[in-house]
């Protein structure tokens, strides 16, 4: 990693994470409004699902097809969430895919090699976020990316990935002002909590894919990696957390495979489905999923090794 991206990486961590303390405060003060809430809520479902939809399940496994104004679309929307331009975002979840939890995955908490307490705290540190400092876990796009480095919507979208990002400020403030009448004070707090607030909550909400759901959950179907089903994570991540549903079967558009297993970015697909936007959309059947079942009983959770 060069030194700029050190300082970028640095910058998209500690800069939420201040932002985040800072509203604390806010809100501790009693300095929030509902218009902010709202702009919270809106900016983070926007940025949320283009990563659960978008990046991941669209571009990194495509477990549906769509338009190219809809594939550029999600992967604006994506790209407002600050993890990274979304060709190379796509790099590192398959390499994380193609190792799961074995030398050779960017953010597994299972191959650091130390016993004990500190072996589970270095683990979770390194899925979380530690990774993301370590020139030796970044992904080739090149190797694992190439058909998207060929897909001129998408290559489009990458390249002005800072862009996306500033946008993705411009239009919490620019609500805030609108909704109060211009009123300067309202567009900060509302890119506060619609941009700062919103950029950390979903950040931590993503690295807790790589962390928790590897360690801590359960795990109905036979794989051969650490992956855990977190709902806790499921419902902060869109339904990512069904995180061991995901490797079991990786190209389908649906995680939350099981009863009462709730799934808003599925639901989301299957409107996109239901008005023409996406097609061949991927689900196991039921013999698939049963074939797959574990006759192991679940485990609760595993500690990094």
């Amino acid at each position: 990693m060069s030194r700029a991206e050190r300082r970028i990486t640095i910058a998209v961590v500690v800069v939420p994470f201040a932002g985040f303390c800072l509203a604390v405060w806010c809100l501790w003060g009693g300095l929030v409004t509902m218009r902010d809430i709202l702009v919270l809520v809106v900016m983070y479902s926007l940025a949320g699902f283009g990563i659960t939809i978008g990046f991941h399940r669209l571009l990194s496994h495509r477990s549906f097809d769509a338009p190219d104004w809809v594939r550029g679309s999600l992967a604006a929307l994506g790209s407002m969430a600050a993890q990274g331009a979304v060709i190379h975002w796509v790099a590192h979840h398959r390499k994380h895919h193609a190792f799961a939890d074995e030398d050779g995955d960017p953010h597994s908490p299972h191959t650091t090699g130390i016993p004990g307490w500190r072996g589970v705290v270095r683990g979770m540190w390194h899925a979380h976020i530690g990774w993301m400092f370590d020139r030796d876990e970044h992904a080739s796009a090149r190797r694992y990316a190439p058909d998207l480095r060929r897909d001129s919507t998408v290559s489009r979208i990458d390249r002005l990935f800072f862009a996306w990002v500033l946008l993705g400020l411009l239009i919490p403030f620019s609500a805030g002002v609108a909704s109060s009448g211009g009123d300067l004070a309202a567009g900060l707090t509302a890119l506060l909590w619609g941009g700062l607030v919103r950029i950390f909550l979903f950040h931590h909400a993503t690295w807790s894919v790589n962390s928790i759901c590897h360690c801590y959950g359960t795990r109905p179907f036979q794989t051969r990696d650490e992956s855990r089903n977190n709902w806790a994570i499921a419902i902060v991540a869109f339904g990512e957390g069904w995180h061991h549903n995901h490797h079991a079967f990786p190209t389908s558009a649906r995680h939350g495979l099981l009863r009462r297993q709730l799934d808003p970015s599925y639901a989301v697909i299957c409107c996109l489905e239901w008005v023409g936007l996406a097609r061949n959309v991927r689900r196991p059947d039921q013999g698939e999923l049963s074939a797959k079942r574990s006759p192991l009983p679940r485990t609760a959770s595993k500690a990094p090794d």
